[in-house]
């Protein structure tokens, strides 16, 4: 059986970016596991990063990441992917970023946390030794999602890598930015054109991160409209010989 892993910076990339994708492989009888970096528990949080959780409408003594965790086991199910994987490092409003500008702008240079990724995502490919592996670009320019492409990046021996356009980051902004655009650049693109079940677990999947819609895309409708201009259509950039076939993906 082959394997598939996904790496997403945090608790909904994975499935708001290539869930059709990961539901397809499923559906063909991969093994399909979705890991996320930024997942860790966070007690009596400040600033900055409890206005992150009040914004959602959460009250601060709620264990944020916790409810978070538990929306994405609900995700994988709709996938009808295995159990997530969660990792226990924490999100960039408890690394000293203080507001949401910041988020999506230069890492700071205190922000170490892409050496302290690496050692864990090599023992996470290692566990999983997956036949390929799901990651993003960065579009939109959130800083864990940069730091995770940095951090995944800077591993030896990896397999083909299927590099996703970050969700709804692609749909916000007729030119998004992209400030890692120059390693994915040279890369061939694969798409995968959504089939109806695909297009549907992935939706169902999506809708799963109750505690991130409102905010996201202001309801369920919103999401249904962004969602819609995507088109059906995943697109990827591709990294290694992508040896193992996975049907529906073609270039484009």
């Amino acid at each position: 059986m082959p394997n598939a892993l996904a790496l997403s910076p945090h608790l909904d990339d994975a499935a708001f970016s290539c869930g059709g994708l990961l539901a397809s492989l499923a559906r063909d009888g991969w093994h399909v596991a979705m890991a996320t970096v930024f997942t860790g528990s966070v007690a009596d949080p400040r600033g900055f990063a409890l206005a992150c959780q009040l914004d959602k409408g959460l009250p601060a003594e709620i264990d944020y990441m916790a409810l978070r965790r538990a929306e994405d086991v609900r995700a994988a199910a709709e996938l009808g992917i295995a159990p997530p994987l969660h990792l226990p490092f924490r999100e960039a409003p408890h690394r000293g970023y203080g507001s949401a500008p910041e988020l999506f702008s230069e890492v700071r240079t205190d922000d170490g946390i892409a050496a302290e990724l690496a050692p864990a995502l090599a023992r996470l490919i290692a566990a999983e030794s997956p036949d390929v592996i799901l990651a993003p670009q960065a579009v939109g320019g959130h800083v864990d999602h940069v730091q995770a492409v940095r951090a995944l990046r800077s591993l030896d021996g990896l397999p083909p890598i299927l590099w996703w356009r970050d969700f709804p980051y692609t749909v916000r902004e007729a030119a998004p930015r992209e400030p890692l655009a120059d390693l994915f650049a040279a890369l061939p693109v694969q798409r995968m054109v959504l089939g109806g079940e695909a297009r549907a677990r992935k939706r169902a999947a999506c809708a799963a991160y109750a505690s991130q819609i409102g905010f996201q895309f202001g309801g369920v409708a919103g999401l249904d409209a962004r969602l819609a201009r995507e088109e059906g259509v995943e697109r990827f950039r591709v990294s290694g010989p992508l040896d193992a076939a996975i049907s529906g993906l073609d270039a484009g």
